[in-house]
Order: C-alpha cells, then structure tokens, then sequence
C-alpha cells in the first residue's frame, strides 16, 4: 500500500497533461495505465522499422511562440519542448469533381476554393471573419489560467475583464452551432459540404452539431501558428509529456491495470490493481471513458442512480477502421502528406467507408520508415455493432479496408503493388487496446448540450480526457488536464505560475 496526493488512471493526453501540472504545483502524483506504451489513443507503435500513429497525427501550433494551443502551454510549464517540421499546404481534399488544397494561410485557402466557386470563395470569407472575431476575442484568456469551478469567475473578473469585454459582441457564438454561423453567411452548396467537411475532421460531426468555438480556435490557429509535425510522430509528444511529469517528480507505471476505484463514504481513496495491490490517494482522476469509469471502475451503488443512467446514456461517436501500411516511395517523390477523400458526395459524410482520412508522416519525416520506404495510415468511421472476434473476422477485416485503399488510389495509384507491411484495426482492435467504450474516439455531443464536467458526483474523483469538458481533439483534452489540474489547487497557485511563465 502506496500513499500519493493523486492517482491518475490511464496516460492518454488529458491525463498526462493533468498529472505532469499537478507534480509542477507539488503534488505527489502516479500514473497508471495499462497499456504497455503511453500515451493512449494518441501512442505510436512499431513494426519492421515503420513507426505509426495510431490516432491523431494533424497538429497546430506545437511550438509557435503566439500559439493558443493548450498543449503548448503545458509542455512550457514542465520545461519541455518539441522539435517540429512545419508544412504547407496543410493537406488536399479530394472529392468527385476534383481536388483542392487545403493552406494554413486565409488567401490561399479562398483562391482554392474560388477555383471552384467564386460566390462561395465570398461567402466563406464571410464565415471564416465572424468566426475569427470570437478567436480574437479568445486569445486574450490562456487556457492555463481556467478551472473547473466556480473560482474561474474570481479568476476571469480580476485578471480577464478587459478580455471579456471584447467577448460581449460574440457572446451568441459561444453556445451556438457552426452550423447556425454557416445558414447566416453561406449558400453555395459545395462550400457548405467542405465546412460540414471540416468539422466532421474536428469534432466527429457535421456543421450544425459542432460548437463555434471549435472551429473559430483552429481557423484561428491554423493561420496563426501554422501546421506542425512533430519530428517522431505522436510518441514525441507523449515522451515530451513523460519526461516533464518525470522531472517534477511524478511516476509513470506501464502495465499498471486498475481494476477498481476505492470509494468509502462518497470519497475517493484510491485504487485497486488487477493484482490486488492498493494504491491509496484522496484524489483519483480518470482518463477512461465516461463509460468506461462509471461502468467498469466503478460500483454501480457508488454513484447517484439517475446521474449514472444519464451519463452512460451519453451518445458515442462510431469507432474507426484503420489501415497501417509500410510501402516502397520509389517514384512518390512529390507525395504530401494529409489527405481527404470523400468518394461519394451524394452520401452522408458520416456514412462508414464514405469519407477517408490518410496520413502519410514519412513525407515530413523520413525516421518513421527504413530508407526508400513510407509509412501511410488511412481510417474512416466504422460501427462497433456487428463486429465479433469469430472465423469470418479476418475476411470482413479484408473487406471493410476496401473503402481506404480505394481512397489511396486516388493518390497512390499503384498502392497495392508497393505494399511490404500490413496491419489492418478494427473496433474491436481499439476496444481491446485502448480499453475504450466500444473502440469510439468520445462523445457525440451535439451544440447546445455541454460536455461533461471534470467533476463528478464523487468527492475527490475527477475525470479528464476526450468525454469531459471542453471535448474531442488534442487541444481540447488537453485543456480538459489544465482545468482538472487547476481546480485541486488554489487559485493563488496558478497566478503564481502564470507569473513565472511571464503569460
């Protein structure tokens, strides 16, 4: 039996994130998790000399001096930084009727899309300027200074109330819909499917079930501080995480599965091991899932009946099918990186197989694959339901990885010839090694319904990560950790390391 101030459960970007501000405050913290490589849906993995993201790998502003990205500011706090390879344009869309290319920079963005439709290279102007008046209004309140409860009002009236009086003109966009800014400045059709397009990227659904901040801080972002790609793939932002809950003091334990959160009396003590040690704390954050935590690292007495049933009712985006390919580059010397293709556009976006995301890393950086070689993941949104570890497993594997090579094709025509490696995920697959809620990469909240808060009903259980506030991407489970952090300490603590940091 081990005492710590906190124990973090699972070391996925929120919970990383948490756990290394926690040790800078002072905290005694310890990470468990069970995998046996950190870093949860957002880890690397290795094969034959190819190095893969297993899931996010589009990345803004890691390093930027003017970047808002809360990730950034948690690697300043812990003393840590990122070698980075920035790249324009920031990807290509691929659609029936021709591709375009998607650049950081405004103008060149609108010229794209103006070679296509000029009333919607117009319009989109229109859309893209009310969404950066909020980021302007925004960029004034570092995340690093925010918090879960009600002290952030304390915090937003003594330090922020110049910056909140900029924000009283975009008050309405707060809460609305990217859906609802995009009826009142775009019409052209083809324009309204590329900014569905982008935010289905972003939060897993269309324009009218994404919140308008998201987009206003990656239009903002994406032009501010450019695109970025860690030199090392996603693992170097998850060892930069590491070494600096290391260097104050925190523990990381690989291996570490948590079979049960202890509660006694309300209260959070700790936890219990799959082998029966016991690790006592008065603080327990959870990277899992809301699903995850409340079904299986909990009893179901330990919480308020109707609070459970709701939160488990939360609706889940769909799991992914994911193909990882090591191929021979002869002749690819032109190749870019990011890609989108969407093979039918009568279809529904959000139709499994329909759209396909492929990322090709080793464009960028050439230490992810053996010389003369690539390393390519492509994915795209597939339902859990159905999906059975049986004897036609693998031919439905085969199968479903249909829709992504052909999406490959469109810019690899000759993909299938070159393949040497091939690793193919499925729900199942990220059920199983994330230890995720049916494989999903988070909730499914649609604008106008908040995320779930880190604080539960639970004295001293909090939870952080893509099912809590503010959401589904890296800066936001990011700053899901920030909030989480700041709101166990004083708010005093934080004015104090904001003052060191000199923000």
């Amino acid at each position: 039996m081990q005492d710590f101030d906190v124990i973090v459960i699972g070391s996925g970007i929120g919970g990383l994130c948490a756990a290394g501000l926690l040790a800078r405050y002072g905290k005694r913290v310890i990470v468990c998790e069970s995998h046996t490589i950190p870093g949860g849906a957002a880890h690397s993995f290795r094969r034959w000399g190819f190095e893969f993201d297993s899931g996010p790998s589009f990345y803004c502003g890691l390093t930027n001096a003017q970047s808002l990205n809360p990730l950034k500011q948690v690697l300043d706090v812990l003393g840590e930084s990122l070698q980075v390879i920035p790249y324009d344009p920031l990807g290509h869309y691929h659609f029936r009727e021709g591709t375009f290319a998607v650049y950081s920079n405004a103008e060149r963005y609108r010229e794209e899309v103006a070679q296509f439709t000029l009333q919607g290279a117009r319009e989109f102007q229109r859309f893209e300027q009310r969404l950066l008046g909020l980021y302007e209004a925004m960029k004034d309140i570092p995340t690093l200074s925010l918090r879960s409860d009600w002290q952030v009002i304390l915090v937003l009236l003594r330090r922020y109330l110049p910056s909140l009086a900029k924000m009283l003109p975009y008050l309405p966009l707060v809460g609305t819909s990217v859906g609802n800014v995009m009826d009142a400045t775009v019409q052209d059709p083809w324009v309204r499917r590329v900014i569905d397009l982008e935010c289905f990227l972003l939060s897993g659904l269309k324009a009218h079930g994404t919140i308008a901040p998201e987009v206003a801080f990656m239009l903002g972002e994406r032009s501010r501080a450019g695109v970025e790609y860690p030199t090392g793939g996603s693992a170097a932002i998850v060892k930069a995480l590491v070494r600096g809950l290391e260097r104050w003091g925190g523990k990381l334990r690989l291996g570490c599965h948590v079979e049960q959160i202890l509660v006694e009396s309300g209260k959070a003590i700790g936890v219990r091991l799959q082998k029966g040690e016991i690790l006592k704390a008065p603080v327990v954050i959870s990277n899992a899932t809301i699903w995850d935590t409340y079904n299986h690292l909990l009893n179901p007495e330990d919480l308020p009946a109707s609070y459970r049933q709701v939160a488990l009712n939360t609706p889940a985006v769909a799991s992914f099918m994911h193909l990882h390919l090591g191929i021979r580059a002869a002749g690819l010397e032109n190749l870019t990186g990011h890609h989108v293709v969407v093979h039918d556009s009568s279809q529904d976006l959000t139709t499994p197989g329909n759209t396909c995301m492929i990322s090709i890393p080793s464009v960028w950086d050439a230490t992810l694959a053996p010389e003369g070689h690539h390393v390519v993941h492509g994915y795209t949104l597939e339902s859990y339901a159905g999906w059975e570890g049986n004897d036609g497993y693998e031919e439905k594997k085969q199968y479903k990885a249909q829709s992504l090579y052909r999406a490959l094709e469109r810019i690899i025509p000759d993909i299938r010839e070159r393949v040497v490696l091939e690793l193919i995920g499925t729900p199942l697959t990220h059920a199983h090694y994330l230890r995720r809620y049916q494989g999903t990469y988070g909730p499914a909240i649609t604008a106008g319904k908040m995320f779930p808060s880190t604080q539960t009903p639970i004295q001293g259980l909090y939870r952080v990560g893509d099912s809590t506030m503010p959401g589904i991407g890296v800066p936001a489970v990011a700053a899901s950790g920030i909030l989480c952090a700041n709101t166990l300490v004083k708010v005093q603590q934080t004015a104090e390391l904001l003052k060191n940091l000199g923000v």
